[in-house]
Order: C-alpha cells, then structure tokens, then sequence
C-alpha cells in the first residue's frame, strides 16, 4: 500500500474517530433559577465548560429572570458568556406576588416551560441545586420525561416548606451530590442506591476558598442600596434574612424584632433584601422600607444585590452575621466569621462552632449579637469543605453510567 494510501486512510480514521467522539459527548443541562444557583455553582459550570466530553446547556429561569432583580440577570449571562458557555437558554414563567398560591401557580407554569425546552435540547442529564420551588418544576418535568436528574445539596435538613421540596426532588434525582456527610447519610436512608450517592463537598465553600482572600473593586456604596452612608473598611455587622413560608403570620413581628435589635445597638449594619420566598415582599421587604422612611438616624443599609466576588469580601471582613441565611451555616463556617442564627428556617442544618442559635425575641438578638461580637473570629471548619470538589462534581456527571428507572434501595 502506498504511503498516500495510508496518509488518507488515517485522515478518513481521524474525520470518523471526531464524528464518533462529537456524539459521544455528553449533553448535559445546567438549571439556574435563582442568583445563588449561579453564584454558588460557576464553579461547576467550569469545570463542565473544560471537558471535552460535554456538551453543556444552561437554562436561566425563575426569580434569576424578574426585572427587579435585572442586575443579576445581566450579570449572568454577562459572565455565561465570558466563560465561553454559549448555550443559554431563557424561560419566563413566574407571576407577580408573594402569597402561596402565587408561588403554586408559578411551579405549574416552570413545569411547562421547562419540558418545552428540555424537549428542544433533548439533554442526557438535568442538573438542580437546593430546594427552590422552581426547581422541582424543572425535576419534575425532567423526571416524566425521562431524563436522568442530577441533585446539588440533597439531604439537608432545614424545618421548613424547602425542605419537603428539597426530600422530594432526592426522590426524583438519579445522581446526588450531598455536600457533608450527614446529608449523604439521609440520601442514603431515602433508599437512593449508594453507587449514585457522592460526599464531595459544598460548591458553596469552594467558592469561598477560592474567591474570598483575593482583592476585589468594591462598589460605591452611595451607588449601592439605600439608608445610611457606612464605611466598609471599618467595622460592621451583616444581616441576612428571609421568609420561613410556614410562619408567614408572624413575619413582619419578626422582621421588626429584628429591626429593632439591630437599630437599638447602634453597629454600622449591611442589611442585605430577602430572597424571592413567599412572603418576602410582603412581610418583610415592606417592613423594610417603612423602616427606613421613618427611622432618619438610623445605622443600616440596605443593600440589593452584589456580586458574588464582592459578597464574599463583605462576609469575610463582617464582625457578625445575623439572621436566617445558610450563608452563616456554609460560608461563614469556612470564613470563622461569627453567626446569630435567628429562628427555626437553618435549625437542622450542620453547623460549625461559630453559630448561635437565637430566638425571635429582640433581647435574645441582641444578647446573641453582643456575645458573638465579644468573642471574635472562629477557627475555620472544614465540615463542608472537600479538595476538587467541582472538579469531581463535573467529572462524575460526565463518566457515570446513567439510568432512568429508579429502585428503592435496602
């Protein structure tokens, strides 16, 4: 055979060998409904981006869409886009107000759209986090079309409405990511099959280690939010609050216990807006602003929204965390930032040594407050802190074997 012979037969092998390989790429379809699904996981979308074995599809959905949160949107696509990830999709579907019924209706029109897109993309995997309303939509619609799912943060236990949407989407999912221990261990109870049940550790946290000590452009504060003027470089305390949506008639009490206990101490606060929760508009945004308009003197700031590189330097340097954020369950455990955990919505979570757990009361804030603030800083707890743990994550979901039919274990 003549070397020209061979030089084309390899050519043709190699055109065959990329045709082969392009099909076996994976097609896998990262769901974001939120601002914190993407600010907790770029990581992930990463590492998936890297692989040569994916081919990967992201839909931006839900609360990450409404026009009052338009600057996390942008912000995403805006930094989708510079990752190189260029199948984005978007889908509105949630309808204006807070009540329950509201937050209902939306989870049937996400799981409409959702299965129109997953129709169109026809992907090999759906990727969730959490325990979002909106994202049991999207595992919902996954599941009936029998399309694997793959679960971010199953098996934490919280007190709330999320956490039976949370145990509900683990029953659905196919492949499980738990992010500490105990979570793998009630997977595990739920009878998921072990082979499928992985322990790599908290995005979250990978997030913090690898963001919070590098020097960030911070915004000015005049541009950012609205009440009293604070300086960040020197000393404050952080407040992160949202809806328990199974005590929705004793929320605005709540909100302004914890008003008052921060007002009444006086400390330079960034006070960060609830989420989008049943609720949070209501009973506790609306609380919010009475506050500020007739609170003249007071020493809080109201802030909307920053990126996630900016949020981490103003955890990080925080003297305090307060209110009911799993913020102060995961980053601030890794930060050894000191948390007053307010109320029942993280009550069951894994916790490190820096959280106290406090009541509604304002004296049981403020004594909280002011005991975290005299004993400083905490040694930094790695119980939701795994090595490669979006590396492993992407790596998993690209190799693992998949399934559909699911099977009660044990």
């Amino acid at each position: 055979m003549s070397q020209c012979v061979i030089q084309e037969n390899e050519k043709i092998y190699k055109i065959l060998m990329a045709v082969k390989n392009k099909k076996q790429k994976r097609k896998i379809c990262f769901v974001i409904t939120s601002f914190i699904h993407y600010s907790r996981n770029f990581l992930v979308l990463e590492e998936l981006q890297k692989r040569n074995d994916v081919e990967l599809h992201v839909i931006v959905a839900g609360t990450a869409l409404l026009s009052k949160y338009s600057a996390r949107s942008q912000h995403i696509q805006g930094m989708l886009k510079k990752k190189g990830i260029k199948r984005v999709y978007e889908i509105y579907f949630n309808l204006e107000g807070g009540k329950p019924v509201v937050k209902a209706k939306t989870a049937g029109l996400g799981m409409v759209e959702f299965s129109s897109v997953f129709n169109q993309v026809n992907p090999d995997v759906v990727v969730v986090r959490g325990d979002r309303f909106e994202v049991l939509s999207a595992t919902a619609a996954a599941a009936l079309m029998n399309i694997s799912i793959a679960h971010i943060e199953g098996g934490d236990v919280t007190g709330t409405i999320d956490e039976s949407v949370r145990h509900a989407i683990t029953k659905f999912a196919h492949i499980h990511f738990a992010t500490n221990k105990d979570a793998k261990r009630r997977v595990l109870q739920m009878g998921e099959n072990p082979k499928y049940v992985f322990n790599f550790g908290s995005p979250d946290v990978e997030v913090v280690k690898k963001l919070a000590k590098k020097t960030k452009k911070l915004p000015h504060i005049s541009q950012t939010g609205s009440g009293a003027m604070i300086d960040p470089n020197k000393d404050f305390i952080m407040v992160s609050y949202h809806p328990v949506t199974s005590e929705l008639d004793k929320l605005s009490e709540h909100t302004d216990q914890l008003l008052e206990a921060v007002h009444t101490l006086g400390i330079p606060t960034f006070w960060f807006w609830p989420n989008a929760d049943a609720g949070a508009e209501e009973k506790i945004s609306h609380r919010l602003r009475i506050f500020n308009d007739t609170h003249k003197n007071h020493n809080i700031r109201f802030m909307r929204y920053l990126p996630p590189e900016q949020y981490l330097w103003f955890l990080g340097r925080a003297k305090c965390m307060v209110g009911n954020s799993s913020a102060g369950i995961k980053e601030c455990s890794y930060l050894g930032v000191p948390v007053v955990n307010i109320g029942t919505r993280q009550q069951k979570r894994l916790k490190a040594k820096n959280v106290l757990n406090v009541s509604h009361s304002t004296r049981s804030i403020k004594t909280g407050i002011q005991k975290q603030l005299k004993r400083g800083k905490y040694k930094s707890s790695n119980v939701y802190s795994v090595s490669n743990t979006s590396k492993n994550i992407a790596k998993t979901l690209a190799t693992t074997d998949l399934y559909i039919q699911k099977l009660f274990n044990g």
